[in-house]
């Protein structure tokens, strides 16, 4: 919390920055956990209606410093084969050459390059996302979600957050025209994240 405070009618506005215990207490490293995880995306088809997706695999560790969000990071490798979009013909079209080409290009990677707390729990992290053989930056608004202790001991994380981007910045331009005008699949994807983080504690 930033207070400002003022000597006189005169003098500058001075800042003071009050600690927070609970966000200096996550500080550390965590390492994503997919069983209570999902990160997916979000495509309009047809001009009509929104096709939902998600990866089923994925790793992925963070670097969260309490004190000054500017030093946290964040790693994800996503495997572009477990696409899932609830059907089968739909998710084999997305890992061939039309899309993402999965048998040459496995995997889809972001390495974050910034980080800053916007306000109250949202922060924003800012990196390149690795399609194909294509890097290009990439934001991310997340809200952080809360911290607890779960049932087994783990200390637990959890973000919130989407970004939107257009897939053809990536080389994802596959699509075809409507008979009504249009196109069969949208340029731009919704990608969502919903993330639970375990805290790595060293062993004595």
């Amino acid at each position: 919390m930033a207070l400002f405070n003022r000597k006189s009618n005169d003098a500058p506005a001075t800042a003071v920055i009050e600690a927070d215990p609970a966000l200096e207490a996550l500080t550390g490293d965590y390492t994503i956990d997919p069983a209570h995880s999902s990160i997916g995306f979000t495509v309009r088809h047809a001009m009509v209606t929104n096709v939902r997706g998600s990866f089923a695999e994925y790793e992925g560790t963070l670097h969260l410093d309490g004190t000054d969000a500017s030093r946290s990071t964040a790693s994800l490798d996503v495997k572009i084969g477990s696409v899932d979009t609830g059907i089968k013909d739909r998710d084999g079209h997305l890992l061939s050459g039309d899309f993402f080409d999965a048998e040459r290009f496995p995997l889809m990677t972001f390495r974050s390059t910034a980080a800053e707390r916007v306000g109250g729990d949202i922060y924003r992290v800012t990196g390149d996302l690795t399609i194909k053989d294509v890097t290009r930056p990439l934001t991310i608004d997340l809200e952080l979600g809360g911290a607890a202790t779960d049932v087994y001991g783990n200390e637990r994380v959890g973000f919130e957050g989407s970004a939107e981007i257009l897939r053809s910045d990536w080389g994802l331009t596959w699509n075809a025209g409507l008979e009504t005008g249009g196109v069969m699949v949208s340029d731009k994807v919704k990608l969502n994240f919903d993330i639970s983080a375990i805290k790595f504690v060293p062993q004595a």
